[in-house]
């Protein structure tokens, strides 16, 4: 075909059929001929909207399944220190009130509730230490501050008489920790 006569025909489509052809249809869908007829009253419509809804909902777990996630990580790292942290330190209070407890009930002159002279709290100090160190896992040992740690917070929490120091309560109860530490060690290693 030549090139003119081809250049025609594509501008008899664009300027005649185009402009003329659309409402030819729609009115060819008009007729009486062409239509459907509408649905008896008892007849029911169907609509498949269940595989659409099906699909909606995958759609947006696909979408939101990572954001969510993402979310979670993020608390769990915003929150994760600061609740370990508290649990720690709950468990190395408890570990203090066993380890005090147990030394009250096994030293004797010691009574819950009344105050302890310095050579008995000293002796309690020394004792609660001793079942603490014995006791409680190293990583608790290591949150409470090792054997002095325990020994600081024992002797906070004792009521003790208005004469008892660091000096004349504490230290005699950790140099006496210190001493059974060395002599357990050497009959271990004997």
């Amino acid at each position: 075909m030549a090139p003119t006569a081809l250049l025609a025909r594509t501008i008899a489509r664009f300027v005649f059929a185009a402009p003329v052809l659309p409402p030819l249809l729609f009115l060819g869908g008009c007729a009486p001929a062409h239509a459907t007829p509408l649905p008896a009253v008892d007849a029911a419509l169907v609509l498949p909207w269940g595989d659409a809804v099906l699909a909606l909902v995958q759609g947006v777990t696909a979408l939101l399944t990572p954001v969510l996630v993402a979310a979670l990580a993020a608390a769990l790292a915003r929150f994760g220190g600061p609740l370990r942290l508290l649990i720690t330190d709950a468990l190395v209070e408890r570990l203090v009130r066993n380890a005090t407890d147990y030394a009250l009930n096994a030293v004797a002159g010691a009574v819950r509730g009344r105050r302890l002279t310095v050579s008995v709290g000293s002796a309690v100090i020394a004792r609660a230490v001793q079942r603490a160190l014995d006791q409680a896992p190293a990583w608790l040992l290591r949150a409470a501050g090792g054997g002095e740690g325990v020994a600081e917070k024992v002797f906070r929490t004792l009521p003790l008489e208005a004469a008892a120091t660091v000096g004349n309560t504490l230290e005699p109860a950790l140099e006496r920790v210190r001493g059974r530490g060395l002599a357990r060690e050497a009959r271990e290693t004997v």
